[in-house]
């Protein structure tokens, strides 16, 4: 197998594919599916237009003869899709696969928690942006309270699941309170505060919205719990890591002021089979329309093989390069997770 692993055009490694299962959301959260745009006649996508559990399967293990080591399952919200733990056991049985993870927001942990892991899963990122009521059901757009995501939090770590958790900071929305949402959390999951993007094509994005991470750790730093840096888990992790005098782990995420894509090892699968190679991708690979016209095994692991080797993508230096020139007509974060 070690033949078949890939770098692309400037030297990166394939190690981590995020698959999306769903573009659908329980939430309308105003940095991703803003409710004026995802109203209630949203024209989602047709069940069978999504890959199928099969299809999935089959796809992963071609990423993982590649390099894939770790999987991520994405959406829209992926615990919106129907026997989702089914999936799971799939994938958690493909040889070579070290991490099988998800991203989620929480809501539906409570039933699917246990289940989940008893089907393999190994570990849930959870979206939580603000302690406070107001503060939070403003930004997830349906006025839902945070009470709902930290019990799926506890529904999570009574099954045994890692847990992190993710805060998207912006700048006179959420970034009042980041210490206090740190302090209550800290104990039981490592905090991962991230930088604003400018994902997708809707999310009103402007650079004077972005609290830099040296200034999210600053104010961590001076609530009287000094941090520390921590080394890397790996070479590509996306987070730097800092702890604080008791051990207590918090992140951040700079894709913004300070870009991590000469280290990005991360391919996207949209829930319909695009292929993406950057979260910030104008355009995919169709991998469905092959998949289902028969091509073999082999004919769809060299036309992964092509797609990586010529990859070049670099979004978030370009960005900085062009003084915050955004280009349009991404693919919605919704399609193919974070």
């Amino acid at each position: 197998m070690q033949n078949n692993f890939v770098q692309d055009a400037l030297g990166r490694p394939l190690r981590d594919l995020r698959i999306s299962v769903t573009d659908r959301c329980n939430l309308r959260c105003t940095y991703c599916m803003p409710r004026e745009i995802f109203g209630p006649d949203y024209d989602f996508l047709p069940r069978e237009e999504l890959l199928s559990f099969e299809e999935i399967e089959r796809l992963s293990r071609l990423f993982v003869e590649l390099g894939v080591q770790k999987l991520r399952i994405t959406g829209g919200e992926p615990l919106l899709r129907r026997d989702l733990p089914q999936l799971i056991e799939r994938l958690s049985r493909i040889e070579g696969v070290d991490d099988l993870a998800m991203t989620t927001n929480g809501l539906l942990l409570p039933r699917l928690a246990g289940d989940l892991k008893a089907a393999g899963l190994r570990r849930v990122t959870v979206s939580l942006d603000s302690l406070d009521p107001e503060t939070f059901g403003k930004m997830n757009g349906l006025g839902v309270h945070p009470d709902k995501v930290l019990a799926g939090i506890e529904a999570a770590l009574q099954a045994g699941l890692g847990v992190k958790v993710n805060t998207v900071v912006q700048r006179g929305v959420n970034d009042s309170a980041l210490v206090e949402l740190w302090t209550a959390l800290r104990s039981k999951a490592v905090v991962r505060f991230i930088e604003f993007m400018d994902v997708g094509n809707h999310n009103g994005w402007e650079m004077s919205q972005v609290v830099p991470s040296s200034e999210v750790i600053a104010r961590l730093a001076g609530s009287g719990s000094p941090l520390r840096p921590l080394d890397a888990h790996y070479q590509g992790e996306v987070a730097s890591r800092y702890a604080d005098a008791q051990g207590f782990e918090a992140g951040v995420i700079s894709s913004v002021t300070a870009p991590f894509c000469g280290d990005c090892s991360r391919a996207r699968l949209s829930a319909v089979g695009q292929l993406y190679t950057c979260l910030f991708a104008t355009q995919g690979t169709d991998l469905r329309g092959p998949l289902r016209a028969g091509e073999s095994d082999a004919e769809l692991l060299e036309r992964l093989r092509g797609v990586w080797q010529v990859r070049r993508d670099r979004y978030s230096e370009e960005r900085g390069e062009a003084s915050g020139k955004r280009r349009e007509q991404k693919v919605e974060m919704s399609h193919i997770g974070g």
